[in-house]
């Protein structure tokens, strides 16, 4: 599913760099229509939330792990995460989503995400 808007408390979680050089994909969307920050590769920029993708899977998964624990602080946003790393950083639902072992209630992650943590859906 592509998300071309969201609704008052959504927030737009997209894969990026750690210099947050937003000039593709989901990061230039992010930063075109949901505020994210030239510069900025890490954390909540207006209506969107960076994950840095491109510096490994080490990275990602520490990068995700912030993550979650920021989203378990703020009950009153949703999260949709995108595909992250499944573009530009060359990386598989397969590879990304065991890196999301838990997640709060308030972050939505993409199908492909879900099917990998769970075959039976």
């Amino acid at each position: 599913m592509r998300i071309t808007s969201l609704q008052p408390g959504e927030i737009f979680v997209f894969g990026s760099n750690a210099n947050g050089h937003h000039g593709a994909g989901a990061a230039a969307q992010a930063q075109r229509d949901f505020g994210a920050v030239w510069g900025e590769g890490h954390g909540l920029h207006g209506e969107s939330y960076a994950i840095d993708t491109m510096s490994g899977l080490d990275v990602m998964g520490r990068e995700i792990d912030t993550f979650v624990e920021f989203a378990e602080t703020r009950p009153d946003l949703t999260f949709l995460v995108t595909e992250i790393g499944c573009g530009i950083a060359g990386y598989t639902p397969a590879d990304v989503a065991p890196l999301f072992p838990r997640v709060p209630l308030n972050v939505r992650l993409p199908e492909s995400f879900v099917r990998e943590l769970d075959p039976r859906r």
